[in-house]
């Protein structure tokens, strides 16, 4: 091989292997050149990393806001229907127990005229059926509203008629009551009708 074709051992130490022909000073400049224009590229990836990685703690964020409002939606659903189950369990009989109060009231008549009879083995008789019946009654969560000669309240009685009081502390409550009214567990079912003293 000639020289010609072939440079020499120095020319080939100084070339940079990318940079074939150029001497090794103007190649290391073009390396830190490069190197510094690759630095904005690095950055700008790290940049939409974290944007990307802000999106999505954001999405995080929304969905597990979104899913505390569902299960507090739920659990207040679930609840307001358990109320409302146990509200119908306890007044099933409403309708029903009101109209055996009418019976009720029937039987205390009964037991009123029985008083005055002189027959007192029926007189006992009744009162041991009628007392059983109110205990029966009871069981099932009904109660008698007895509010005679405390003040008059609307929540449990109606006012059928006002009566000069006799004394002055009676002024305002209750004298008398004309038809007795019930709670069905702590709900009024029937209002008493009572005379108000004024």
């Amino acid at each position: 091989m000639t020289k010609s074709k072939h440079k020499s051992d120095k020319e080939v130490e100084n070339q940079s292997p990318l940079e074939p022909n150029v001497p090794v000073e103007e190649n290391l400049a073009a390396n830190e050149a490069g190197e510094a224009t690759e630095a904005p590229e690095g950055t700008e990836a790290a940049d939409a990393i974290s944007a990307g990685a802000d999106e999505v703690n954001e999405k995080i964020a929304e969905w597990k806001e979104r899913y505390l409002r569902l299960t507090a939606e739920y659990d207040n659903y679930r609840k307001r229907t358990l109320k409302e189950r146990e509200e119908l369990v306890r007044t099933a009989g409403e309708g029903m127990i009101k109209d055996i109060l009418t019976v009720v009231d029937d039987f205390e008549r009964a037991l009123l005229a029985l008083e005055k009879l002189s027959d007192t083995a029926g007189f006992d008789g009744v009162t041991l059926i009628y007392d059983k019946f109110m205990a029966m009654l009871k069981s099932k969560g009904v109660a008698v509203i007895n509010r005679v000669g405390e003040p008059f309240d609307t929540d449990f009685e109606e006012a059928i008629t006002k009566f000069p009081a006799p004394t002055p502390e009676q002024k305002g409550a209750v004298i008398d009551v004309v038809q007795k009214g019930y709670l069905l567990n702590g709900k009024v079912i029937r209002y008493a009708k009572v005379v108000v003293g004024e």
